[in-house]
C-alpha cells in the first residue's frame, strides 16, 4: 500500500521538480551474483564512494527496495521502509521514508542507505555519521529508471544483473509497443491518483508510458507551463467535458475507486470510457512506483487500450 494519495501527490511532484539472490564472497575482492557478474570494488556512482561491497543496505524508496531485489540484491537489504511492499520477503521495518528519522536509520548499521528524496535533510545528517546514501528520486523517464537500475547495480557489486534487466524492460516495452492498432485518431485518457482529481501529465514517469502508447492525456492543458510539476488536480466537470476514450484508476486501494463508483458520480455516466466499459482500475502500488514493473503497467495500458476498436 501507499500513503495518503494527496500526500503521495505533493511528495512526487516535489520530486519531479526537485528531486534475489546473490554468493556470498569476501567484500574486498570480485562479488559475484547468481548469473556470474562480478564487480570490483571500491566503485564510485556520483558522490557516493563505497570501498566495499555494501551487507547492510537499508532501502527507504519502495521502487528502490523492489530494483534491489530484481537485481540480486535482496539478501544484501537488511531493512527496508513501512510502505516497501514487494517482494513480499523484504524485510519491512517500521522506518518512514516519507519522515525519515536520522537517528533511527543509523541504529540498523547500515553500509549503504538508498531514498527517493532529502525529507528533513536526512542525507546530510547521515552523512555526518558517516553512513553513505544514494538518492534515487522519482523517474520522469524511462531513461531516469534505466539509470538508477544501473547506480544500484554498480554500488552493490551487481553490474550485470542491472544490465541484464535493464534490456529485459526494454525488450519487452518494445515488444509491447510494436502491435499497437494503427489509429487515425489518438485514444484520449484520464488518469487518477484520487477521488479528488489529481492526475498526472504526460511530463511524468507515468505519462510517459502511455505517449508510448500512443495516448493522449486530457490532463496536459491544465499544467501546460509544468508550474504544477505534472500534477494538476482537475475540476469533475473538465473530465466530463474532456470525455475521455478511457479512464485509469490509480486509487483502487487507498480509496476503492471502481468503475460502478466512477459510473455513479454525477454526471460521469455519459463519459466514453464509463458508457463503452473503458474505466481500468489499477494496482495503486504499481501504478505508483518507477521500477520493473512499470513494464507491468504499461502492459496494462497497452491491453486497455487494444481493447477500443480502431476507428
Amino acid at each position: 500500500m501507499r500513503s495518503t494519495p494527496i500526500v503521495v501527490t505533493a511528495l512526487l511532484a516535489a520530486a519531479s521538480m526537485a528531486l534475489g539472490a546473490c554468493a556470498d564472497t569476501s567484500a574486498d575482492g570480485p562479488a559475484a551474483g547468481p548469473s556470474g557478474s562480478s564487480a570490483t570494488f571500491p566503485v564510485t556512482v556520483g558522490t557516493v564512494t563505497l570501498d566495499k561491497r555494501p551487507e547492510k543496505i537499508v532501502a527507504l524508496s519502495p521502487t528502490a527496495t523492489e530494483i534491489l531485489f530484481a537485481i540480486g540484491a535482496g539478501k544484501q537489504v537488511t531493512a527496508v521502509d513501512d510502505n516497501s511492499n514487494y517482494p513480499a520477503e523484504a524485510p519491512k521495518s517500521d522506518l518512514s521514508g516519507f519522515n525519515p528519522n536520522a537517528e533511527a536509520i543509523a541504529a540498523k548499521s547500515p553500509d549503504l542507505v538508498v531514498l527517493s528524496n532529502d525529507m528533513n535533510k536526512v542525507v546530510d545528517q547521515l552523512t555526518k555519521l558517516k553512513v553513505p546514501v544514494y538518492v534515487a528520486p522519482a523517474a520522469k523517464t524511462l531513461d531516469d529508471s534505466y539509470k538508477q537500475i544501473g547506480d544500484l547495480g554498480t554500488l552493490t557489486g551487481h553490474p550485470n544483473e542491472a544490465a541484464d534487466l535493464t534490456k529485459r524492460m526494454k525488450d519487452d516495452i518494445a515488444t509491447l509497443v510494436k502491435d499497437l492498432p494503427q489509429r487515425s485518431k489518438k485514444l484520449t485518457y484520464y488518469y487518477e491518483l484520487d477521488p479528488t482529481y489529481f492526475t498526472v501529465t504526460s511530463q511524468t514517469f507515468v505519462g510517459s508510458l502511455f505517449t508510448l502508447a500512443g495516448m493522449e492525456n486530457v490532463a496536459d492543458p491544465a499544467d501546460a507551463d509544468g508550474a504544477k510539476g505534472g500534477y494538476p488536480q482537475l475540476s469533475q466537470e473538465s473530465i466530463v467535458k474532456a470525455n475521455p476514450d478511457l479512464i485509469f484508476l490509480a486509487d483502487t486501494k487507498c480509496c476503492k475507486q471502481t468503475a460502478e463508483t466512477v459510473k455513479a458520480r454525477s454526471g460521469w455516466v455519459g463519459v466514453t470510457a464509463v458508457k463503452n466499459s473503458q474505466v481500468v482500475a489499477l494496482d495503486d502500488d504499481i501504478a505508483s512506483r518507477w521500477g520493473p514493473r512499470a513494464v507491468e503497467l504499461l502492459r496494462t495500458i497497452v491491453e486497455a487500450a487494444a481493447k477500443v476498436p480502431a476507428a
